[in-house]
């Protein structure tokens, strides 16, 4: 049987402060001609197409190997880019935007018809963002369009924060990666829900409910079947290869786990502030603070596989702020 050659996948390496509009205009093109390109925002890499146009947003799941009923995000460039892809836009909805937008917040509205229910994965709400890169920006403004962008990983695997990720996750599965270098949060956004009843958290990401509660103080955490409304919470999300288990450095699970492993030849990777054996395991070292755990902990994972460790140990960190959308990707990474 002929099996058609995958694409080319064109590195694109532009500068994340002030990208060059040549290079951005370049993977814009390729966007306007219907390809999906990988860009950067301050969470992770995005996967980036024509929001508007169904058979682009079906190029992504195919790209990502992703369930079409898990819906996308739209980014835009202008706060005025809301009004075309929503209905009945609520005043709190507004005071967050001007809070904390650009940045890692995406917002559930109800959508209006000519978003394509595609995009919104079948549901009548669609998610909005702005993200604060410059790349990320220029390149939405360069399109003249929303860009539907999910992480452009493998559906399922470790979100990127840096183009070598998306490179070994889709390579020749999509046109082109603008690789803006590192990203700074490290995690998705948080996603707060205006579209069934009072405003609710979806998702917690890089906006923790303490700065979300200082603008609209009584938001709250949505219900656990109201979690589908946002992209990203369906289904199983951010796993290595290698199991994952989170343990704190001291006590008898601990002790008896790496005694287990251990004795059967395992190769365990260790990730956190001290290590109990850095002799017998891979050690990565972090901080006990929840912005470096953010920023590095994805690419973490991907470094222990590349190393094929068999087993991942996580030290959890205090659920305090960022903690807790740290925790949160930590325990679905370890299906828990």
């Amino acid at each position: 049987m002929y099996l058609a050659p995958a694409m080319e996948t064109i590195l694109i390496k532009v500068d994340a402060i002030k990208p060059q509009k040549k290079l951005i205009k370049k993977a814009a093109a390729l966007i306007l001609k219907g390809e999906v390109v990988a860009f950067p925002t301050e969470t992770v890499y995005g996967l980036g197409a024509m929001g508007m146009d169904a058979s682009c947003a079906s190029k992504i799941y195919e790209a990502k190997g992703r369930p079409s009923d898990n819906p996308l995000i739209l980014h835009i460039s202008d706060l005025q880019q809301i009004h075309t892809l929503a209905n009945g836009i609520p005043l709190e909805a507004l005071l967050l935007a001007d809070a904390f937008w650009p940045g890692p917040l995406t917002l559930v509205l109800v959508k209006k018809a000519q978003v394509p229910n595609s995009t919104t994965g079948g549901l009548d709400t669609v998610a909005v963002r702005m993200p604060d890169h410059p790349v990320a920006l220029a390149l939405i403004e360069a399109v003249g369009e929303p860009l539907a962008a999910p992480s452009a990983n493998t559906s399922g695997r470790p979100s990127p924060t840096a183009a070598s990720h998306v490179m070994h996750d889709l390579e020749g599965k999509i046109a082109a990666i603008l690789d803006g270098g590192s990203t700074s949060v490290g995690i998705e956004s948080t996603v707060v829900d205006f579209a069934h009843g009072f405003p609710t958290i979806l998702r917690k990401g890089g906006i923790t409910k303490k700065q979300l509660q200082s603008v609209l103080p009584n938001i709250e955490d949505a219900a656990v079947d109201h979690a589908h409304h946002s992209p990203g919470t369906r289904y199983k999300h951010y796993s290595p290869s290698a199991r994952l288990t989170i343990l704190p450095l001291d006590g008898a699970p601990l002790l008896n786990l790496l005694r287990k492993e251990l004795n059967a030849g395992n190769k365990i990777g260790w990730i956190g502030p001290g290590c109990p054996d850095p002799d017998n395991m891979i050690w990565k070292y972090l901080p006990n603070e929840a912005e470096a755990y953010a920023k590095a902990f994805f690419g973490l994972l991907r470094e222990l596989d590349d190393l094929k460790v068999d087993h991942i140990v996580v030290e959890p960190i205090e659920e305090e702020g960022l903690g807790e959308a740290v925790m949160d990707r930590m325990r679905k990474a370890a299906g828990v």
